[in-house]
């Protein structure tokens, strides 16, 4: 019973808690005055998770692409999605090569697999995965385990964007060629220290001034919304900027930040701010990871985040009869 003794008490911390104090969502987005870091904790979760009407039809909580994978790389495609679909998400359409295609559709029956002609994504590629779309997305995840074209990935985002679609990029997405398509639109990046690198031409650093400082000026300079993945994860949109604590060092995986992009991709699908969405699932990722953790110690697998996050999130789930 793991999951009860976590959340005994009246407002408990996991041990992944932020660092600063807790405001409710209408003071830390409208009292300028107000400390620059923010908590993450139960209580600001509660607040921020979106309620599910009881009249509600599928598709009303959200529809999600994920694009990714690659010939060596079909795993993480399929834990990106299983996360979105966990999150709550309606539907999950999962776009990867047509080489990796039925080890994808073998994992799952819940994943809807739409089979790309490339094992790398090239502007084809992107222009026939954006006309074979069933419906359109609310948000999508791009590129997780994926081979790409740099322009290729320019021109799917720039498809989304103007189909109205929220984007999250990670792992091969995460290139300098995306910042002036992303720049002001409230994309979400979620990149480890390296990809950081690679993406904006400098260091995040290695303390929890420097990382926070760097992570908020990158975020308000190209008007993003960044959750930089590690021992601490930092999330800010240039206004507003949480650190939260790895819950375990078990979460060194592979495949965990797979789980949390596909996660915050169903936050997105379901209308909450970019921001919201990215620190509550960073939040609910690392409780995931603390639960897995708790039943296996240091021998978890990123599947085993995909089984604990049902526990991980229901105790925020809200019904609007």
């Amino acid at each position: 019973m793991a999951t009860l003794d976590i959340f005994r008490g009246a407002d408990p911390v996991l041990p992944h808690e932020g660092i600063g104090k807790v405001y409710s969502p209408m003071q830390r987005y409208y009292n300028k005055h107000l400390p620059s870091i923010i908590t993450v904790t139960q209580k600001l979760v509660r607040q921020l998770m979106p309620p599910r009407p009881s009249s509600s039809r599928k598709g009303d909580n959200g529809i999600v692409l994920v694009a990714g994978g690659s010939r060596f790389y079909h795993g993480a495609p399929v834990l990106a999605s299983m996360a979105a679909l966990r999150s709550g998400t309606d539907l999950v359409y999962t776009a990867v090569p047509r080489s990796i295609i039925t080890a994808v559709r073998s994992f799952s029956p819940a994943i809807i697999a739409l089979p790309l002609p490339d094992d790398k994504l090239t502007v084809g590629s992107a222009n026939r995965l954006a006309a074979m779309l069933p419906k359109r997305a609310d948000a999508a995840a791009i590129g997780m385990g994926m081979s790409i074209e740099p322009e290729a990935i320019v021109a799917l985002i720039k498809k989304l964007k103007e189909a109205g679609t929220k984007t999250l990029l990670d792992a091969s997405a995460l290139i300098p060629q995306v910042l002036d398509e992303i720049s002001n639109t409230g994309s979400v990046v979620t990149p480890h220290a390296g990809e950081y690198k690679r993406l904006f031409g400098r260091e995040p650093g290695t303390t929890k001034e420097e990382m926070t400082s760097n992570v908020r000026k990158q975020a308000k300079e190209y008007g993003i919304t960044i959750a930089l993945k590690g021992w601490l994860n930092v999330i800010s949109d240039g206004e507003q900027t949480a650190a939260v604590k790895r819950s375990t060092p078990a979460m060194t995986v592979g495949g965990t930040g797979d789980v949390l992009s596909g996660l915050a991709a169903g936050l997105l699908a379901k209308m909450m701010k970019p921001i919201d969405a990215a620190l509550v699932a960073v939040y609910l990722n690392g409780l995931a990871g603390n639960l897995a953790f708790k039943r296996a110690g240091l021998h978890i697998v990123a599947t085993d985040l995909l089984d604990s996050l049902p526990a991980a999130i229901k105790p925020f789930d809200k019904v609007k009869r």
